[in-house]
Parts: structure tokens; C-alpha cells; sequence
């Protein structure tokens, strides 16, 4: 457990590291997911090169595709990629694109984003297709607390719940903040459980940055037969870890990060690593 804090520490340490040199990128929400994406990719995604060439195997799509440092950094930790690449992001001709970018050389990324909504149908897909061919692996997909204002959400759990995809897991990661103001202002979202139960969805709740909570719900999805397609809320914090962007819709991004923020950041993530 000490080691999975310890772990990502560094992660959030390497995504900032990337945002500074992009000049530009979306730290706050990269804070808030990244504990999830790293717990699913270390423990269920067999990260050996060839492992993403398998129709057959889990899959994982970031519908919140403007979180990529995160997921960067994550297969960087992994050995997926090397950490030239990661620190590339944003770069003309880089594998670091500022969104996920799909293709035969990094299957890993898991779908091409961009416009929030589409992420959740790629996942759909391939659940879909996992059934389809009688598999018993399992799909896992990041959403954005909001994209859930995205139509395309919607037709999508409808979809799910009539196709009976229960190997299918959605986690919200609800951070209640997205750009320049709170969800709620925008367009509430709430109730939320009581809408993803009304479209026919295992819904579970859970501090998506406490290690045994993640590891309970997420390893109950993969290791127990379901009867329905889960959806799991994460009440997370946008930007965790660093306190002056904590909870401030400003650091949703995309912004630049200064070299004197940038150490005021590292300095004290590093220093909550040592407590």
C-alpha cells in the first residue's frame, strides 16, 4: 500500500514535468485520475509489449482523453514507453499528443479523443466485441465528471444495459470541477447515482484516491462474474496533491505552468511522500 502512494507521487511529479515542457496541458484533472489509471494498468493490464496486439485480452479507454499526461505517465512507469516520449507531449509528430491518438504502434492508448462522449463508445465497442466473441475479459474507461453533459453518454448506458454488457466498467471521476467552474453551475449532474441505477447499472461509490477502496471495487469487477455493467464514482480532488491548484477550476487547464510554480508543486509532493 506504502509503495502504491509512493508510486504515485512520482507520477504526479513526471505529469507536471510534461505539462511545463508542452507549455500547455490539463494538470488539475491528470491529479485527479491518475491513482485509478495506474491501479487498473499495474494490476490488470499486462503491460508486455505484445499483450495489446490480443483481440482477447482487458481493455482501457481515458474518455477523458485530455488527461493523457496521466495515462503517459503511467505506461512510462511501466516500461511501455520511455520517458523521452512521455516528456515529448503535445510535441509536433510526438506519441504524446495532447489527447490520446490511436494507432497500430501504441494500442495501449486504447481510442482516439478528443471530443468528450466518444471515449464511452469505443469501450462500449469493445465490450461488445468481447461478447461477441464469447471472452471473458473485461473493459475499463475513465469518464469526465463533464463529459457526463455529453449526449453521447447517455445513448451509451442505455446501450449497455440493454446489451447486458457486464463486462463492462465505467469509473466517473467526479473531481465536481471542469472548465472555468463547478459542474454544478454548468449543468448539474446530479443525482447521479440514482440516473446511472435508472439506466439499469451496478452503481458503487468510493474515494477514488484511497488505495483500498479502488482496490476492493476494481478488483471485484475483474475477478466476479456481474450481472450488469458497473459504474463506479470516484469522488476525487481536482488537482490532488498540490494545494494551490486543489479544488481551482483554473488549473483544469490548458494552462502554463511557471518554472517557479512548477518546483512550489514537486517540493510539495515530495515532502507528503516523506510523511
Amino acid at each position: 500500500m506504502k509503495n502504491f502512494y509512493k508510486k504515485t507521487s512520482n507520477l504526479r511529479i513526471d505529469i507536471l514535468d510534461s505539462i511545463f515542457l508542452a507549455k500547455s496541458g490539463h494538470p488539475g484533472g491528470c491529479l485527479s485520475c491518475v491513482d485509478l489509471i495506474y491501479y487498473i494498468f499495474k494490476n490488470y493490464l499486462n503491460y508486455k509489449k505484445n499483450f495489446f496486439r490480443k483481440l482477447d485480452r482487458n481493455y482501457f479507454v481515458l474518455s477523458k482523453g485530455h488527461c493523457a499526461p496521466a495515462l503517459y505517465a503511467v505506461v512510462n512507469e511501466l516500461g511501455i514507453i520511455k520517458k523521452k516520449e512521455m516528456l515529448s507531449l503535445r510535441k509536433i509528430n510526438s506519441l504524446a499528443q495532447g489527447h490520446t491518438h490511436l494507432t497500430q504502434k501504441n494500442l495501449w492508448m486504447g481510442a482516439n479523443t478528443g471530443s468528450l462522449g466518444q471515449g464511452f463508445s469505443f469501450a462500449i465497442g469493445y465490450a461488445l466485441g468481447l461478447k461477441k466473441i464469447n471472452s471473458k475479459k473485461k473493459v475499463f474507461t475513465i469518464l469526465g465528471d463533464g463529459e457526463l453533459q455529453e449526449g453521447e453518454i447517455w445513448e451509451g448506458a442505455m446501450f449497455s444495459s440493454h446489451h447486458n454488457l457486464n463486462n463492462l466498467c465505467a469509473i466517473i471521476d467526479y473531481n465536481k470541477l471542469q472548465s472555468d467552474e463547478k459542474v454544478k453551475n454548468i449543468i448539474n449532474v446530479e443525482p447521479l447515482k440514482q440516473k446511472w441505477l435508472s439506466f439499469g447499472w451496478k452503481v458503487l461509490s468510493i474515494d477514488g484516491h484511497n488505495y483500498y477502496q479502488i482496490k476492493k471495487v476494481i478488483d471485484n469487477f475483474f475477478k466476479k462474474p456481474q450481472k450488469k455493467p458497473t459504474l463506479i464514482i470516484a469522488n476525487t480532488i481536482k488537482g490532488k496533491g498540490v494545494k494551490f491548484m486543489e479544488k481551482n477550476p483554473f488549473w483544469h487547464g490548458s494552462v502554463k505552468i511557471t518554472l517557479e510554480q512548477l518546483n512550489k508543486a514537486k517540493n510539495e509532493i515530495k515532502n507528503a511522500k516523506k510523511k
